[in-house]
């Protein structure tokens, strides 16, 4: 720190206009300060050597930035103080030590030299003093001192000596000029006060200065203060604790890790775990006696332990086997799924004549809303079992299956044996939601997890990572939904039992509103059914208008809408009672969302009507087929896919080749360009099972021939005219039954599939069987002719065209 220089008496030395220039870095010298400086680069010593010959004076200027090595003139400050070097020792490193004293501030006006050091003319900085000490400069720098003393009070280091000094001191810019040299500012803080030529104006800002550190000091003390408190609290506890032991020890009461040793392997005998893991229990209990408790380890260890005696082992409940009763529980929670409720009771028959069976792995797969949730929790209530379900949806970490190993800080078992625990029993019905969109990336394959998972031959001996010992699976009855089966990896999918839930038909979405929907979201909302009468044909339109889906999920959200409706009418006490029914039901709902397709007014050439089916079910398309002259072109429009559009030169090359047999000219192919559209072009199509259907408008649009209206079609086609069998029949066989077409040709091999379609539904349908091309057609032209028209026969005396062929 620097000392204060008393000032020399009689007249101080003449400072000329001339001087060597000294940078300094990291530090800014005042007037009267004596401090030693270090110089070790080659232009400051020479700069030294230069005052040394002549009168001993050097100008003093602090660098802007202190990580420049050779300044220049444009990286010092202007302003400084002119020194004079009282003594110079060589050091043994080439370095120089000089003492220097600072005489006067003084301003760089022009740089005469710049090499080999910095020669600079210089201005001398005259201060304007105050006339007299007035009482305004008094009170200022009474503050000021009293400042200083506060912040010596709270931790400041400062110099007794240099506090006397300034006790003593009247001289306001002195002063300011003494507290800032030794309050540590940094560079740019000290050079601006430097440059204040008024020694009031300096003061004050000395005293601004003050008044923030004394802040600072505040929240540092404070700080320090609650950290050597929580220590003093944590020693003083530890010792507590002790002393509480030393106590406890001498008046014989029982050790407290003893105790909690006696309450685990308690719960460990309760348990009733397997030999294996019983073993491995007790080998980490004895673990934990040895560590010290308060150890990272012994925490470790004493979760593991939790989860090892809160897994139910060997808790199992008993299963209902009263097939009446769980038919009667299934009927009252969904309202058909006879094929799924079906092999419940299969299950539960089986169950019944051998209890020791292993639990089945099904696969319920349809589209969203048709209720595989809440089926398999209908199944748990039917069997009498706890229920657990699990997203798969979006899980891409095999740790979420298997778990973390125990090395890992928060390390946890994986969410099967999680849901096994939670359920509290060693077979509940566990379901496994969204199986086709698990995910995988560098963290592993959950798909492979679960192979071992939901195999009966390998889920005996289920091993957690976390747990690192077997735990027996195979009573759990696992149950996986999905949207679609292609995203299931193959051997996955090999380990269930696949079965597919279709999609609604309108009559049953009305039987679940009126039986289910109705009755749930009028109990929720508070309103009774004499307040609230939904009519038939107002659910119909709700059904069909404002919904359109496989299942009901949208079907309730409209109604439940509708129940808010009237709920903030009867709120308002504007009405009571309401019936709903077509005509008023858009007071309610808004306009219709959805239309439906338009029926064709007549029959028409170059127009079929196919079938597909979608995640919501079956819908209809029309294919378009439009001839015009051109070179044999073909152009498909509609967002088809490539399976599509393979399906459609595969058409047109069928129908090329039964050009004569159809009564086509060869020439048009050559003369006429053909357009296929699939009208909703913004909805992607793909598939092969419009074959049939772009193969007879193709046929229809070149003999100029109308195809029937009231005929459906779906199929896929070869080259040869063969028709392939297709899937998703009863969906496609709804959407023509909603558009009111009776007749659908299907491909001969899909009869069999004719038994997965209600009766009601069959009834008012015809399905036409076949397996050719020539086939389709037959059914699908208006004359119910494949052959070609026979031409009219020409004029008497009128002779046929040179070069062509009379048609007989």
């Amino acid at each position: 720190m620097a000392e204060l220089a008393e000032q020399q008496e009689g007249k101080e030395p003449e400072i000329p206009d001339v001087l060597p220039v000294l940078p300094v870095r990291d530090i800014v010298i005042f007037p009267y300060m004596i401090l030693p400086l270090f110089v070790g680069r080659e232009m400051s010593i020479s700069a030294i050597d230069k005052a040394l010959s002549s009168d001993r004076m050097i100008m003093l200027l602090t660098q802007r930035d202190m990580s420049v090595e050779n300044p220049g003139p444009e990286d010092l400050y202007s302003v400084g103080v002119v020194g004079l070097i009282m003594r110079m020792l060589k050091l043994p490193d080439g370095r120089v030590k000089v003492l220097v004293q600072g005489l006067a501030k003084a301003k760089a006006v022009n740089y005469l030299q710049k090499e080999p050091f910095q020669i600079a003319t210089i201005e001398k900085i005259i201060e304007k003093k105050p006339a007299e000490i007035t009482i305004g400069i008094e009170a200022l720098m009474r503050s000021v001192r009293e400042q200083l003393d506060k912040a010596v009070s709270l931790g400041k280091n400062i110099l007794p000596d240099i506090m006397v000094v300034i006790e003593n001191l009247d001289d306001p810019g002195r002063l300011a000029d003494l507290i800032a040299s030794n309050m540590g500012l940094k560079t740019d803080n000290a050079q601006e006060v430097l440059e204040i030529t008024d020694p009031v104006m300096r003061l004050t800002k000395i005293n601004e200065i003050l008044g923030r550190e004394i802040e600072l000091l505040i929240v540092q003390q404070k700080i320090q203060s609650e950290a050597r408190g929580e220590i003093d609290k944590t020693q003083r506890e530890y010792f507590l604790r002790e002393q509480l032991k030393a106590i406890q020890k001498e008046l014989g009461d029982m050790d407290e890790r003893a105790e909690e040793a006696r309450e685990l392997k308690k719960k460990i005998d309760e348990a009733k775990m397997p030999e294996k893991v019983m073993k491995e229990a007790e080998k980490q209990l004895r673990r934990l006696q040895k560590m010290h408790p308060d150890s990272a380890e012994a925490a470790t260890v004493r979760t593991y332990l939790d989860w090892m005696v809160e897994v139910p082992w060997s808790k199992s409940t008993k299963d209902m086997l009263d097939i009446k009763a769980a038919e009667k529980v299934l009927n009252k929670d969904h309202y058909d799924l006879e094929k799924v409720k079906e092999r419940i009771l299969e299950y539960l028959s089986v169950r019944k004549l051998n209890a020791k069976m292993k639990g089945p792995i099904i696969c319920f797969i349809g589209p969203p809303g048709v209720g595989k949730t809440s089926l398999g929790r209908s199944i748990a209530r039917a069997l009498g079992r706890g229920f657990m379900r699990m997203s798969l949806g979006g899980v891409r970490d095999e740790a979420e299956i298997r778990g973390h190993r125990r090395t890992y800080v928060g390390a946890l078992p994986g969410r099967i044996i999680q849901g096994i625990k939670q359920a509290g029993t060693n077979n509940p019905v566990f379901m496994l939601d969204e199986i086709d969109k698990i995910g995988t990336d560098f963290r592993g394959d959950p798909s492979s997890a679960l192979l071992e998972v939901l195999d009966p031959e390998q889920n005996n001996s289920f091993v957690d990572h976390y747990l690192s010992v077997p735990f027996d699976l195979s009573k759990v009855m696992f149950i996986t939904t999905g949207n679609m089966v292609d995203t299931i990896p193959s051997p996955l999918r090999d380990r269930m039992e696949i079965i597919h839930l279709s999609g609604y038909t309108t009559e049953e979405k009305m039987g679940i509103a009126e039986n289910y929907l109705i009755p749930k979201q009028l109990e929720e909302h508070g309103i009774t059914e004499k307040i609230l009468n939904i009519t038939e044909p107002a659910l119909m339109t709700i059904t069909t208008q404002y919904t359109r889906e496989a299942g009901v999920r949208n079907l309730e959200r409209e109604i439940a809408h509708l129940c808010r409706k009237v709920a903030r009418i009867i709120a308002d006490g504007k009405k009571k009672e309401f019936v709903i029914t077509p005509k008023n039901l858009s007071r309610f709902l808004g306009v219709p969302k959805f239309l439906p397709e338009e029926e064709m007014a007549k029959d028409e050439i170059g127009v079929a009507t196919g079938l597909a089916w979608t995640e919501t079910g079956g819908d209809i398309i029309y294919v378009e087929a439009l001839t015009m002259k051109g070179k044999g072109g073909l152009t498909l429009t509609g967002q088809l896919g490539d399976v599509m559009k393979e399906s459609a030169h595969a058409a047109l090359s069928y129908v090329r080749s039964r050009a004569k047999t159809l009564g086509i000219k060869d020439e048009i192919f050559s003369k006429t360009d053909i357009h296929i559209h699939v009208p909703a072009g913004a909805i992607p199509k793909d598939g092969p099972s419009a074959g049939i259907t772009i193969a007879a408008a193709i046929a229809s649009a070149l003999t100029s021939r109308p195809i029937k209206r009231s005929v459906a079609m779906t199929g896929e086609v070869t080259l040869r005219g063969r028709v392939l069998p297709i899937g998703g029949l009863k969906e496609k066989s709804l959407a023509a039954r909603r558009m009111g077409i009776n007749t659908v040709i299907i491909p001969a091999r899909n009869k069999k599939d004719l038994e997965d379609i209600p009766k009601y539904i069959k009834k008012d349908m015809s399905f036409v069987f076949v397996e050719t091309v020539d086939d389709v057609l037959k059914h699908a032209f208006k004359n119910g002719t494949v052959s070609p028209v026979a031409a009219p026969r020409a004029k008497k005396g009128a002779s046929p065209r040179r070069g062509k062929k009379r048609v007989k």
